[in-house]
């Protein structure tokens, strides 16, 4: 089921929602929150009902060792909880490998000793890197000592909570789990809903219309194979740039936006990513929860910076290839996440060079030149990122260096078309406000009680009847799946 599409909007979304409302108006909490997460478990069994056992067993056996492992915590100290923690992660990471990577090892492995090896019928879950790495997290938590709510309920809502559930955020139990358990969730807020429908309809825009919308210039250039001339192999790259930022940070909006109407604030993922003047501005600030998560359970565990700059910088290489491969299991995913993993490496050495010479950072003359330099590097690493294979991606930036000419600039309507739609959301995703800060800036104020109660209810309103129109647009177009969903 897709945020986008007629069954969610008009038929699972007020059904769960109403009943939440009217379960906590009774003053039912622990059954709404129930409710909450049956709707969830439901929502992902509307794709594929086969897999809802693989999600609920894996929710089941990661509370449980949670469980264990936080009792032996407190009774014997962390050592004592060592082997229960490394066999939990033995088992996520089990689990993913075989629905995501076994294909991949064994085409692999068959490359390089040249025996033909048999390949798994696999169809891979939607949403399993997402699940898996959220309960890896809660495990470590738990033997770190972090874990204060044990409510098999909240645990269940934490991990399937449908906003989240197949394409993230990247979640932490710390920040959801007690907001499940506070009384002020379960009550109707009109603000909240309105910041909520808002939210949702900004994604709704970006995905339906934005991107969406230049999604024609992309595929020619990556899927037909054909040797694109300078021009098209830019427009290409630079249409998916955009393509990719709307549908995902699209996607994000819708969830943050959903949650907010049942009261529960998920943490944003994007903060104008391509403003950045360096890559590591860009990695706090695109997929921000999954950098966290790169962070806080793979770079520092492996001793971040505190081994000195060679270390520090093959930590680097390592988060970001895994962090790569958790993207996909091909060889342009690993790539992708490689050249990000070069290009910090390449950053913080400069950034030391510049430190040493006495440099004090970008100047108003620099940063433009930082920031462009930042950007044609993204879309670099994005060809791999789009690339179904990696002579694909490889075809694809031959003819952006100019190796199969310039092209013809003769301003034919689709060339012109296509042009001017990628400038105009460039524009949009370089200078404009982005969706937190339009929000923020809408519902700011001292206004009477009166007024603002008005003004959320036109809101609502208003975001119900481009709701509506956005979906007959996208019912023409047919709906589309998010990109997300793939990984």
């Amino acid at each position: 089921m897709l945020f986008n599409s007629y069954e969610f909007l008009f038929g699972f979304l007020p059904l769960v929602l109403g009943v939440f409302m009217l379960l906590s108006w009774r003053g039912q909490v622990r059954l709404a929150a129930a409710w909450l997460a049956l709707g969830s478990v439901l929502f992902y069994g509307w794709w594929s009902p086969r897999y809802v056992l693989l999600l609920l067993a894996s929710i089941t056996a990661n509370y449980w060792l949670g469980q264990t492992i936080a009792a032996r915590v407190q009774q014997g100290g962390a050592r004592s909880a060592r082997r229960p923690l490394q066999a939990g992660i033995a088992v996520n990471l089990a689990l993913l490998c075989y629905y995501k990577y076994a294909n991949f090892f064994l085409d692999a492995a068959q490359t390089l000793s040249g025996v033909p090896l048999p390949a798994f019928d696999v169809i891979l879950p939607i949403g399993i890197s997402f699940f898996t790495f959220t309960q890896i997290a809660f495990l470590v938590d738990c033997h770190e000592g972090k874990v204060r709510e044990s409510d098999p309920v909240h645990y269940l809502l934490f991990v399937t909570y449908f906003p989240h559930l197949i394409a993230g955020p990247v979640l932490h139990h710390a920040e959801m789990m007690p907001q499940f358990a506070r009384r002020d969730t379960y009550r109707w807020d009109t603000r909240n809903v309105a910041i909520g429908a808002t939210f949702f309809a900004m994604g709704l825009v970006k995905k339906v219309v934005l991107a969406d919308g230049i999604q024609p210039y992309v595929a020619p250039v990556f899927d037909q194979g054909v040797q694109p001339d300078l021009v098209t192999a830019w427009g290409g790259a630079l249409a998916y740039t955009l393509q990719l930022y709307f549908d995902f940070s699209g996607y994000s909006d819708m969830a943050v936006g959903l949650s907010r109407m049942f009261n529960v604030q998920l943490p944003f993922n994007f903060d104008s990513p391509y403003r950045a003047s360096n890559i590591s501005e860009f990695w706090r600030r695109w997929h921000m929860t999954l950098s966290r998560f790169l962070r806080d359970y793979l770079y520092i565990p492996l001793g971040g910076n505190r081994h000195g700059d060679l270390r520090r910088h093959v930590n680097l290489m390592t988060t970001m290839l895994l962090g790569g491969l958790w993207h996909g299991a091909g060889w342009t995913f690993v790539i992708w996440g490689g050249l990000h993993g070069l290009y910090l490496v390449v950053n913080h050495g400069w950034s030391a060079w510049a430190a040493h010479l006495g440099w004090r950072g970008p100047t108003w003359l620099t940063r433009p030149l930082a920031h462009a330099l930042t950007l044609i590097a993204v879309v670099i690493a994005w060809v791999f990122f789009r690339a179904h294979t990696v002579d694909d991606a490889l075809r694809v930036l031959r003819g952006m260096a100019g190796g199969n000419g310039l092209g013809d600039w003769n301003a034919t309507a689709d060339f012109s078309r296509q042009w001017l739609t990628t400038a105009v959301l460039g524009a949009w995703a370089l200078f404009l406000p982005n969706s937190q800060q339009w929000v923020s800036r809408w519902f700011a104020g001292d206004s009477s009680a009166t007024g603002r109660r008005s003004m959320q209810w036109a809101v609502i309103g208003g975001t119900l009847m481009l709701a509506t129109l956005l979906v007959v647009i996208n019912g023409a177009r047919g709906v589309s799946e998010f990109i997300y969903f793939n990984f």
